[in-house]
Parts: C-alpha cells; sequence; structure tokens
C-alpha cells in the first residue's frame, strides 16, 4: 500500500494516564487542577484534543470519583483556550488473578464494573470524545487482563452513541480493529470510525513498522485514525503517524521523558511533535477543524 502522508494534522496530548507513573516524574499530574492545567498549557502549544484520565489527589493512584472527572471537565471548559476534551472510558475492566495455582478468588487491584457505571462520567460530563478499548488483552503484569467483552462492548458503545459522545476505538492489536468495524456494521457505533493505533503496549501490538502498516492496513479508509507509541519511540511515532496518513498523540500517559535524563512535561511534548509535523510540510490543525472534520458535538455538562 502506498504511504499517503496526511498534510493536516491533529495532536493529541494523554495528559496523565492510569498507569504506575506519579512517583516517577514529578510532572505526571494528581488533582484535577494540576490535569487540567496541564492540559490546558498541551492545548496553548498546539494540542487540539486532550485525552483525560483523573488520579486520587492525594495518592495519584488511577481513579473512577465522579466528582473528580466533573471537578476537571468544568476546569478546562471554562479555560480562555478552546480544546476538544476526550474522557476515557477504559476503567472498571481491570480483573487482577491470584497465583497460578489458585487463580480465584481475583485479589487487590481488580476492578469489574458494569457498563452503565463504566460510563457514568461520561453521561455526566458530556465531552466531545470518549475512549472505547476495544478488546481484552493480557496487559504488562503478570496476571492482569484488561477485560473488554464484546457484550461489555455493544452495550457501552450504544451508550455512548446515545449520549452523542464520539468514541474514540482504542486498538492495541488487529482484532480490536476487527471488532470495532463489526460494531459499525451492527450499527453500535456511528461510521466513519475514529481510531487511537496503540503501538507497543505490553502485550498488544510491537510497535515495529510492520505491525503498524499492518494496523494502518486495517483501518477504513473514510475512518480517521491516530496512533503513538510508548516511551522512547514517541517521537518516531509523530513522524510514522503522519507519513501512514494519520494524526498523532504524545503526553505523559505514555512517555516521561524529553530527552536522555531530562524529564517532560506535556506542553514540552506537544510542542516538539509540532515541530516534527510541520518540518515534514504538514500544517497542525486546531480544535475547531477538528470538530468540522470528526463531526464532534459540544454539549453542556448535565446538572
Amino acid at each position: 500500500m502506498p504511504l499517503e502522508m496526511n498534510h493536516e494534522v491533529f495532536i493529541t496530548c494523554a495528559v496523565t494516564g492510569s498507569g504506575a507513573t506519579q512517583d516517577r516524574s514529578r510532572h505526571v499530574p494528581r488533582s484535577p487542577a494540576e490535569i487540567a492545567d496541564s492540559a490546558i498549557a498541551a492545548a496553548k502549544a498546539g494540542a487540539a484534543v486532550v485525552h483525560c484520565h483523573v488520579r486520587d489527589p492525594e495518592s495519584g493512584a488511577p481513579s473512577r470519583d465522579l466528582a473528580l472527572y466533573r471537578e476537571l471537565t468544568e476546569r478546562i471548559r471554562e479555560a480562555e483556550v478552546d480544546v476538544v476534551l476526550n474522557l476515557t472510558a477504559g476503567m472498571g475492566g481491570d480483573m487482577v488473578f491470584g497465583p497460578t495455582e489458585k487463580p480465584l478468588p481475583l485479589v487487590d487491584g481488580t476492578d469489574m464494573a458494569g457498563a452503565a457505571v463504566r460510563v457514568e462520567h461520561i453521561k455526566q460530563c458530556l465531552p466531545e470524545i470518549c475512549t472505547l478499548d476495544c478488546g481484552t488483552m493480557n496487559f504488562a503484569e503478570s496476571d492482569y487482563v484488561m477485560t473488554n467483552t464484546p457484550g461489555m462492548l455493544t452495550a457501552m458503545g450504544r451508550m455512548m452513541t446515545a449520549m452523542g459522545v464520539k468514541p474514540e476505538i482504542e486498538a492495541f492489536d488487529t482484532g480490536h480493529l476487527w471488532y470495532a468495524k463489526q460494531l459499525v456494521a451492527d450499527g453500535v457505533l456511528e461510521a466513519p470510525g475514529l481510531v487511537q493505533l496503540c503501538m507497543g503496549v505490553p502485550w498488544g501490538a510491537p510497535d515495529d513498522l510492520n505491525t503498524f502498516m499492518a494496523m494502518v492496513n486495517n483501518v477504513p479508509d473514510d475512518w480517521n485514525f491516530s496512533a503513538f507509541a510508548l516511551g522512547r519511540h514517541q517521537m518516531a511515532y509523530v513522524a510514522a503517524a503522519v507519513l501512514a496518513g494519520g494524526n498523532v498523540r504524545v503526553g505523559l500517559e505514555d512517555n516521561l521523558w524529553l530527552g536522555k535524563g531530562e524529564l517532560a512535561e506535556n506542553w514540552q511534548l506537544v510542542e516538539r511533535a509540532g515541530t516534527i509535523i510541520e518540518n515534514m510540510g504538514a500544517r497542525v490543525i486546531g480544535p475547531e477543524a477538528v470538530r468540522q472534520r470528526l463531526g464532534l458535538k459540544k454539549q453542556a455538562m448535565a446538572a
């Protein structure tokens, strides 16, 4: 398949994530105020979309607290800079097994919730985009499984569509794209789809270019996609995604470093991504252009 470079690129900043990074960098934001401030700075640096999780303000542990999501949403919407808000809906599907000879009962770290509970913060905050992790996979730790069954994804997808929130399909392997296309064919999600290709996340698709292009080639031609890779390959994948016809994601959820021994802030990663994009001869587009391209709906938060 010949490369068709994207000349109108939007940047997503994944601001904080839910990984155990809170004690590895002083720049990883914890409280809603810190997350919002980091997201706003990223928007000022050129991010059209900010992808946000929330954390416990004291411990930094990932959270599904509705009050934290509402505060974060209010702070971003009241900011003087415009940006498209993308909230995670990936939590509530965490299954942690016991030892290999006694896997049941499930152990600490398990967080399994019903579909309505997993999207309640989306219902209350009504962001323009929310994520839909489109498959189940072994995820980094030895006994942890990220669980998203077809039934769960159908239920969550229908709820998101009914809310008028655009699901961003998180694809960690080619099978996730296969099922995403089925969700569209079944009328659960609306076409054209929006996809995030997640490269190098153990134990999904590795971040080599052959696998990346296999992922790209499984995205329908009329869909929009972005891509990222973890750690030191983050900026290389800015270039790879643009060359392959996509958009880019950077941020502290995926990479803590600006350079060797130099911890990054989100705005710095966005700024560097913008420089790479422009040096390739492409243009970074803003939030209003993204809304038009993706058909996004701006809605007020539920009372």
